[in-house]
Parts: C-alpha cells; sequence; structure tokens
C-alpha cells in the first residue's frame, strides 16, 4: 500500500462517532499513528473553553463550534494527509447533522474523502473505559469519575447515540459500523483501515 510521505491530493476527513466513552479517542489516536492522519477529538476544543464557560452554555457552544469551523477549513485547505475527527452525535438532534456537515464542507470542496466509523458498545464497558488512562489524561473534566459515570448514564438515557438503519443506502467506501465491545483498539483500527483503504504512514505495516 502507497505510504503517506508519499500521498499528494485533498485532505481525508474520517469523522469517528458513538456515545461517550466507546473508545472514539483511542481508536482515532491509533488511526493516527498508523496512517499520518491527525487526531482533533472532540475535547481539544471542548476542554480550554471549560475554563472560562459551563458546558451547554451559549458562549461555550459558540466557541467550540467555531473553533471546529476554522481548524476544519485550515486543514482541508492545507498539505496535511487529513483528519481524524471525534464527535458525540445524538441522532434526533438536527443541529448535530447539520454541524458534522458544516465541518466536512471544507473538505468535499476540496475533493477530499468524508468517511464515517461508527463505534457502539455496551454501557458496561464503556463505563469501565471511562476511567482509561488516555482519556484521563487527555481529558480533565472527566477526572470527576463519579460525576462522568454519572454523565454517561444520563446521555444514554437523553439521547440515541448509534445508528438504527439511519446510514443504510450510504456506501461501504464511505461508512463502517463496528461493535467493540469486545475489540481492542488495534483491530478496530487496523479494520478501518483496511476498510476504507487508508494510506498508511512509512513504517506501519
Amino acid at each position: 500500500m502507497t505510504e503517506a510521505s508519499a500521498v499528494t491530493g485533498p485532505p481525508t476527513l474520517l469523522r469517528i462517532i458513538g456515545p461517550p466513552a466507546v473508545g472514539k479517542m483511542a481508536v482515532g489516536h491509533e488511526i493516527a499513528a498508523r496512517t499520518g492522519l491527525r487526531l482533533f477529538h472532540n475535547h481539544v476544543s471542548i476542554e480550554p473553553v471549560l475554563r472560562y464557560f459551563d458546558f451547554g452554555t451559549p458562549q461555550f457552544h459558540r466557541l467550540v463550534a467555531g473553533f471546529r469551523r476554522e481548524l476544519m477549513a485550515e486543514v482541508a485547505g492545507s498539505d496535511l494527509p487529513g483528519l481524524v475527527f471525534t464527535y458525540v452525535l445524538a441522532f434526533e438532534e438536527s443541529e448535530d447533522h447539520r454541524a458534522l456537515e458544516e465541518y466536512a464542507a471544507p473538505f468535499r470542496a476540496r475533493g477530499g474523502r468524508v468517511l464515517l466509523l461508527e463505534l457502539a458498545a455496551s454501557q458496561a464497558e464503556r463505563l469501565r473505559r471511562n476511567e482509561g488512562e488516555l482519556r484521563l489524561a487527555e481529558k480533565p473534566s472527566k477526572r470527576n469519575l463519579a460525576a462522568s459515570h454519572r454523565h454517561v448514564a444520563e446521555m444514554d438515557a437523553a439521547h440515541r447515540m448509534n445508528s438504527e438503519g439511519d446510514f443504510d443506502d450510504w456506501p461501504d467506501s464511505e461508512y463502517l459500523r463496528i461493535d467493540n465491545t469486545h475489540r481492542s483498539v488495534a483491530e478496530v483500527a487496523e479494520q478501518t483501515i483496511e476498510h476504507f483503504g487508508l494510506v498508511r504512514a512509512a513504517g506501519d505495516r
């Protein structure tokens, strides 16, 4: 397979969706290491804003969304190979769908690939992963474990965060769903790379 160092052309956007603590960031981190795509997990934009404004406030939403839009546009217009972007999509919220497509627009405008990986796992497994070392290192707001566990349960009760046939008409070349309850991060990353034919970084085999 062609190595990332030899790639030319518009950047790729791989979006990873799924409920909290399903492993989006961990899988994204592994895919980025193997392909040279840059990881933009959702808390890269969330954590700095939480120092100033509470989650869910109008100021919070404006700042987080604005940063995401600007970063997407800059990467799409650059010589970088692309992004892995993680996002919790509430399927009943039209605004979430709109935002996800808005972030993809600069990549589509350049003719880049826009892909979607959906992860699903049991709540019990996600609560276990909620205490993972990488998650807590990258997401300071999750270090209050009691509050974080409560947030996972509350989100599950309030929203539908996995598809129920929503993407049945999408081509395999653009969409992949994996139940990773009993799958390792490395296995999921490898399946994703193979499924989408992502270009590997030099040295990855």
